[in-house]
């Protein structure tokens, strides 16, 4: 039996590609701030990684989340990335004012999730790179080594509970913006942390 090709994607692949312009963009732009080019470069990197996170810092802790994303106390990355920018001799970025609406609806927070969690995927390429600058899982790069049981298995486990939650067309609509949101955030910080 095959697989029926005009089935619906599942939201992961709808957030994939809804919001590929966004990401394309936003990966661009940080790669052209070489940013594995001197342990300073990398360290503006994380002060971006940083204030994005500590921005979402609250949607790991949200209860309805975690009903939701069985292992989501346990996926965080502030603590890595603050112990990062410490082997690095940074101090922690000040706070600003919060950037998630207060409360943030549930479509939304998936959505700011989907891009919290896919980055580990792309972590794992930025992990080999900075190798170059003697960064590893023990010093400086904590935050973008692969999980134990493997990026890909830790992504598929988040996806999983993702495209399970049952959302109507408007709220799928809703998750798209959120991820599209978080993106535009990090862009922002990106231009502030290399101006």
């Amino acid at each position: 039996m095959t697989a029926d090709s005009s089935a619906a994607p599942s939201r992961s692949q709808h957030l994939k590609a809804s919001t590929t312009a966004t990401h394309d963009a936003l990966d661009t732009r940080i790669m052209s701030e070489d940013i594995f080019a001197s342990r300073a470069r990398f360290a503006k990197f994380l002060r971006v990684q940083y204030r994005f996170h500590r921005a979402i810092a609250p949607l790991y802790a949200a209860p309805s989340l975690a009903a939701l994303i069985p292992d989501l106390d346990a996926r965080p990355r502030l603590a890595q990335i603050a112990d990062d920018l410490g082997d690095l001799g940074e101090t922690l970025p000040a706070a600003t004012a919060a950037v998630l609406p207060a409360p943030t609806s549930l479509p939304v927070a998936l959505g700011w999730l989907y891009v919290a969690e896919g980055s580990n995927l792309g972590g794992a390429v930025l992990y080999k790179l900075a190798a170059r600058l003697g960064l590893d899982a023990g010093c400086g790069a904590r935050h973008l080594a692969a999980h134990p049981d493997g990026a890909a298995r830790h992504w598929r486990r988040f996806t999983a509970a993702l495209d399970a939650v049952v959302l109507t067309p408007a709220q799928e609509a809703q998750a798209v913006e959120g991820a599209n949101a978080a993106f535009r955030l990090v862009r922002g910080y990106v231009e502030e942390e290399f101006a």
